[in-house]
């Protein structure tokens, strides 16, 4: 019964950089029916590749599943489904001029982050944290009346 628990995962796929690769990899998770939580690309420094982080949930037996198909497809060079991860997640949010500047300052400081932007009627913070993190830091931020968040997509690395 423990492979039909649904828990979060965190799946790496190291990609060629070329049109339509990525299509090709959420169609697997749609056509499963699953839900793509979180989805960071970015090129690999120095080379014709990219990085491609998805967070998702799934059974141990599904995720199996989409790993070995993800193996299939031919742009794809490498899938990793992490174990020991380093994770983090960016947010950034909008608060109007009128919320205590320095009270700000501390929340986002206390999650790894500080005011990243101050203009003449909004003031704009950055925290990158940890995912579970970085929801507790939009409820805290609940009391300063953000007027606008927006939250990046993780990224992850294996130790």
């Amino acid at each position: 019964m423990a492979n039909s628990k649904n828990e979060r995962r965190v799946i790496s796929v190291i990609v060629m950089n070329e049109s339509s690769v990525l299509a090709r990899v959420t169609a697997l998770f749609a056509g499963r029916g699953y839900n793509i939580e979180s989805l960071t690309v970015a090129p690999i420094p120095n080379s014709n590749m990219s990085h491609i982080t998805i967070a998702t949930n799934g059974s141990t037996k599904v995720m199996e599943q989409i790993t070995k198909q993800l193996h299939k497809l031919i742009p794809v060079y490498k899938v990793i489904e992490h174990e020991e991860m380093v994770e983090k997640e960016m947010v950034l949010v909008k608060f109007p001029i009128a919320e205590n500047l320095s009270d700000i300052s501390v929340l986002c400081a206390a999650y790894n982050g500080g005011i990243v932007n101050v203009g003449k009627e909004m003031i704009i913070a950055m925290v990158a944290d940890e995912p579970t993190r970085i929801k507790h830091f939009i409820e805290a931020t609940q009391r300063y009346n953000p007027s606008e968040v927006v939250r990046g997509g993780v990224v992850a690395i294996e130790r």
